[in-house]
């Protein structure tokens, strides 16, 4: 009985505590910036991603958070439209949420692949490591959740 109440203590403390946010605090003039890199069509590793996408959602007041998911290598296999459908579905509904997903035409290249082969409204660069080099340059920050 004592830890089932001090389980629901902790959920509603954590319910409550207010995230606190590091100066300049994040704000449509002044949003945060996360670049994630998504090299792999593991679904459990795209789910984790698209998990922990959500989860920081959350926590940031809309416009105060960009994110970018620069796919390449075996990762664009998962935007494509032959790839787990609930897992595009996902991808879909963090892309109405403002996530922009960027794919590599060097990976499509070595691959045969077609833009008409992926999922709608992917942005595209020639090389998806060099755009991850470009974001890092303008102060993004790189963080992969797996």
């Amino acid at each position: 009985m004592l830890k089932k109440l001090i389980v629901v203590l902790i959920l509603a403390v954590s319910l409550f505590a207010k995230m606190e946010f590091s100066e300049p605090k994040p704000s449509f003039e002044n949003p945060r910036k996360w670049l994630i890199k998504l090299n792999t069509d593991d679904i459990d590793k795209v789910n984790q991603t698209l998990s922990t996408i959500n989860n920081v959602l959350k926590i940031y007041p809309d416009t105060t958070l960009n994110i970018v998911v620069v796919v390449y290598a075996k990762g664009m296999r998962a935007i494509k439209k032959d790839y787990d459908k609930k897992t595009l579905s996902r991808i879909q509904s963090v892309m109405e949420y403002g996530v922009e997903f960027v794919g590599c035409i060097n990976t499509m290249d070595s691959m045969h692949w077609k833009k008409k082969d992926f999922i709608k409204d992917i942005s595209y660069v020639q090389a998806g490591i060099a755009q991850v080099i470009e974001k890092v340059a303008g102060g993004w920050y790189d963080i992969t959740p797996f």
